[in-house]
């Protein structure tokens, strides 16, 4: 799999949305897990959502009922829609390849984006 590509970040308002893609295409992403992880100021990297290579979903609970994640096998892509942007979702958010889910939690893959950022402000 190649580096993924983030894109689609910006500036919104309390409320509003927004749509950040991940262009990641390679002969194994339609078998690899693809996920989004998020970085505050002063915090760690946390985990945003995952899906599987057959579309199987899963959302941290901070952002399930507000973000989704979907794929693209056919163009290498991964999305996360975001709605209902709080100003707690402000961070740069990376797109990751390869996640492993094992004992109910997902470990991050060894392919990495250079982030993208995310700012959630009046």
């Amino acid at each position: 799999q190649v580096q993924p590509v983030e894109s689609g970040g910006g500036l919104v308002q309390p409320g509003g949305s927004l749509r950040l893609s991940c262009a990641a295409p390679g002969p194994r992403f339609h078998i690899d897990s693809m996920g989004w992880y998020r970085q505050a100021p002063g915090d760690r990297r946390e985990w945003v959502a995952a899906i599987t290579g057959v579309g199987i979903s899963m959302y941290a609970d901070s952002v399930k009922g507000r973000f989704t994640i979907s794929r693209d096998n056919d163009k290498g892509m991964v999305f996360l829609e975001m709605n209902d942007l709080k100003p707690e979702d402000t961070a740069v958010y990376y797109c990751n390849g390869g996640l492993l889910f094992s004992a109910g939690r997902w470990t991050s893959g060894p392919y990495w984006g250079q982030g993208t950022q995310v700012t959630v402000s009046s």
